[in-house]
């Protein structure tokens, strides 16, 4: 029996696809930062970020109610870093950690720079939405506190395969089509 060149074309066109996918497979794709609601397991962000790139989480102090701005990066194992660490004036809970970073200030701000301080995966209450906990990403803004008040969540940074990043390109998770300007 002998094949037509569209028969053969049916036989190799799944065949080049498979083997396509299993190379995408095998290619970095790049970082994705993940923040998930603990006990539902159910993510509420998910950002791609390059290695070295800072996300922002700001909030308002529960106490002083002051506004807190924290820098986070990723390296390129997915590993979080805080950077640094910016807030009006001394807060309870805040301040300098012995041989972390250095404080300087900006304006009216008391800021710990160069921090570069390893904190993995960490779990944040996200407060009221008084205490207005958000992300900001590439200048875009996140209030977690209107999402998800009083949920803990994790912070988890991943590395992804290229398969995985062409997938969120074609498919984008529906959360992150809710960030603001």
């Amino acid at each position: 029996m002998r094949l037509t060149r569209s028969g053969k074309f049916i036989l190799i066109f799944p065949c080049l696809a498979f083997l396509a996918g299993f190379i995408l497979l095998l290619i970095p794709g790049g970082l994705e930062l993940w923040v998930v609601a603990v006990e539902r397991g159910e993510p509420l962000l998910i950002l791609p970020l390059k290695p070295g790139e800072r996300f922002t989480l700001h909030y308002y102090h529960s106490v002083e109610n002051s506004p807190i701005w924290e820098e986070h990066s990723l390296d390129k194992k997915g590993q979080i870093y805080i950077e640094e660490e910016r807030y009006l004036k001394f807060g309870a809970g805040m301040g300098k950690m012995p041989g972390v970073g250095r404080m300087v200030r900006r304006g009216p701000y008391e800021v710990i720079e160069d921090m570069h301080m390893p904190t993995g995966d960490f779990i944040l209450r996200v407060g009221s939405p008084g205490v207005n906990h958000t992300i900001i990403w590439r200048g875009m803004k996140k209030n977690l506190s209107h999402i998800a008040p009083h949920v803990a969540v994790r912070f988890t940074g991943r590395q992804i395969n290229m398969l995985q990043r062409l997938i969120r390109l074609l498919f984008p998770y529906k959360n992150n089509l809710l960030l603001e300007d």
